[in-house]
């Protein structure tokens, strides 16, 4: 399962508003940085059959199903910090990340 806290729904349901079409966020991973996997967040229009669909604080998640059990019980949320604001990944099956969060290792 994927959660996203009220932040991050706010954020992304604006953002679907603003962009005028849209069922919720894709959330999955790839492969990049140096600890080996990187996550990839973008609109989704529509879920493909195989995907998992989640729907957290009334803003769907859709997770293909090679990417869940990287991600599986993981929370999106949106913080602020100083100047800096964006998506937080609080995700329980991290063993490893790089210095700078961008990649991690499961």
């Amino acid at each position: 399962m994927i959660t996203m806290t009220e932040s991050a729904a706010r954020h992304v349901a604006n953002f679907l508003s603003k962009r005028g079409k849209g069922i919720g966020i894709r959330l999955g991973v790839k492969t990049s940085g140096c600890s080996g996997m990187a996550y990839k967040l973008e609109f989704v229009d529509v879920a493909d059959t195989e995907d998992c669909v989640f729907d957290s604080q009334g803003v769907k998640i859709v997770v293909d199903p090679r990417s869940l059990p990287y991600i599986d019980g993981t929370e999106l949320d949106y913080t602020r910090e100083g100047l800096n604001e964006g998506f937080k990944f609080n995700n329980p099956n991290i063993k490893d990340q790089c210095g700078c969060g961008e990649s991690f290792t499961v």
